[in-house]
């Protein structure tokens, strides 16, 4: 699966056993026709989510993942958020049963 900002091209490949990351980006690269050759290369390849290199074996039901590297670092992020937002409000959490209650003589 390779996302793009706005489009997600999958594709379900059947492979040999004991294939990796790299066979199944060398037998999926007719999905990324629409793609220069600099975006494919700078993408990196995950497996469930989880970065991995090239010469990992996959496993049966694997999901290789193309993804590209963060534009922002999370804490710039929450840093450009709180100068933007302020503050946000709490969430108020539920109350439990009896909880607040004045005890009962």
């Amino acid at each position: 699966m390779c996302a793009e900002p706005g489009a997600v091209r999958r594709q379900w490949l059947t492979l040999a056993a004991g294939a990796t990351v790299a066979d199944a980006l060398r037998e999926g690269r007719s999905s990324f026709a629409g793609l220069a050759a600099e975006a494919v290369d700078a993408l990196w390849p995950s497996v469930w989510g989880r970065a991995c290199v090239p010469g990992r074996v996959l496993a049966d039901g694997d999901r290789l993942l193309l993804t590209r590297g963060l534009q922002v670092d999370p804490k710039e992020a929450r840093r450009l958020r709180y100068q933007r937002d302020g503050l946000r409000p709490q969430r108020r959490t539920p109350r439990r049963r009896g909880e607040g209650t004045p005890p009962a003589v």
